[in-house]
């Protein structure tokens, strides 16, 4: 068959992120789901916390008790008792009266701040010095302030970290509705690919990119399925491809866009059940010839074979699938950002989203600064020593040193 290849803005590519749904869900117990992605709205049935609380140790009392306290003109408070941790404080505050109290220990009535230990000095067992004055609300955390009972504790969409499990915990959740792992399968092609415990003979390289690939989709929370090396055989590619679009739910072709090959894999991905190419070509660097086909609801991608294309390709287009996939909500960050100071000056050539690998590193003046790693698309040691990816954008002719710029963590 004939090939195209028309160029696509890498923001329109990313749009087309939203065509394909969201795999299946499961319901996981909480320790289990750490790195999921949450399927369901989580309504808390009780107030978190439950009753208002102390955030340090010292003494609950009426703020206006302390009121123009100081070093030179002290407060003159009779302690009434201690609140113990885990009860149900039983006395009640009133004017000029305080109570002990530790972090965490419920407010007792007609109490509204909590004065530091620091800030106090025992006169004896009934009475203390005040020497600073706090406000309403001080060192208190009210009932219900982190979630109200009835209120969303966490919204469906997010990954859950070990902050989220916690919230989670707090709602009283053992099991939780998750998003099931996307399943990604990897397929390498090229005669002259051998597996990386073979040694490879004249004309052959050991293959890397079921490797890295692997590990990235790992890395965004996919479980990660190779299905070997296809050679340049189109019966044994297909037979690959059909094979891993039955079992998973979404295919990379890694070697399967390069010039020599790209009619090959075209005819390939065509052949496919209800299949239709979707992007022949990114306006980016590396990456430019990037294929991207649905196949029965499923997004197959042909990515180039050079080792550092490939993983600047999974990081900056195909991991945003993966997060559409496992469920992630489309307003959350697509990848971790830090903001970096430019070393040097780097050129780019306009018509293009140009994906520079950067090291960073500490300045002279404590500031993080982005060095760049020049090196050509195939040398995978370029990729080991960089720490992210700095984009220079289609309409720039590049960038100059001193410049501040976002840095994608890979």
């Amino acid at each position: 068959m004939e090939s195209f290849f028309e160029v696509i803005d890498i923001d329109a590519v990313l749009a087309m992120r939203m065509q394909f749904a969201p795999v299946a869900t499961e319901s996981v117990d909480l320790e289990k789901s750490f790195g999921r992605v949450l399927a369901e709205d989580v309504i808390s049935d009780v107030d978190i916390p439950g009753f208002d609380r102390a955030t340090m140790d010292g003494y609950a009392l009426k703020a206006a008790s302390t009121f123009g306290a100081s070093e030179s003109s002290p407060a003159f408070l009779t302690v009434k008792g201690e609140v113990a941790m885990g009860r149900k404080a039983e006395v009640n505050v009133g004017p000029g009266e305080a109570v002990r109290i530790a972090t965490g220990a419920m407010l007792p009535a007609g109490a509204d701040a909590v004065v530091m230990i620091e800030h106090t000095e025992r006169l004896d067992d009934t009475a203390i010095e005040v020497y600073k004055s706090v406000a309403p609300g001080q060192h208190v955390i009210e009932a219900g302030e982190d979630v109200a009972r009835g209120q969303v504790a966490l919204a469906a969409g997010r990954r859950i970290r070990p902050q989220e499990a916690g919230i989670l915990a707090a709602a009283g959740c053992h099991r939780v509705r998750v998003y099931c792992r996307p399943k990604i399968g990897i397929v390498s092609t090229g005669d002259e690919l051998v597996p990386n415990d073979r040694v490879p003979g004249p004309g052959q390289v050991r293959d890397i990119n079921s490797t890295t690939l692997a590990g990235q989709v790992v890395e965004a929370g996919g479980q990660a399925l190779r299905y070997g090396i296809a050679g340049d055989d189109r019966q044994d590619l297909e037979d690959k491809c059909r094979r891993a679009l039955a079992e998973t739910d979404m295919v990379l072709i890694s070697g399967g866009s390069s010039v020599g090959n790209r009619d090959f894999t075209i005819e390939v991905l065509a052949g496919l059940p209800r299949s239709k190419i979707m992007v022949h070509g990114i306006s980016i660097s590396p990456g430019k010839p990037t294929i991207l086909a649905a196949c029965e609801g499923k997004p197959v991608w042909g990515l180039p074979g050079h080792a550092v294309s490939a993983m600047v390709v999974m990081a900056a287009v195909v991991r945003p699938f993966i997060d559409r996939l496992a469920g992630l909500d489309s307003l959350q960050p697509l990848a971790a950002v830090v903001s970096a100071r430019l070393a040097r000056n780097l050129a780019s050539a306009q018509g293009r989203v140009d994906y520079v690998r950067v090291k960073l590193i500490q300045g002279a003046d404590g500031t993080l600064e982005a060095e760049p790693i020049l090196g050509k698309s195939g040398l995978i040691r370029t990729m080991v020593e960089a720490d992210g990816l700095v984009a220079i954008d289609q309409h720039s002719e590049g960038m100059d040193a001193g410049r501040m710029v976002e840095v994608q963590l890979i």
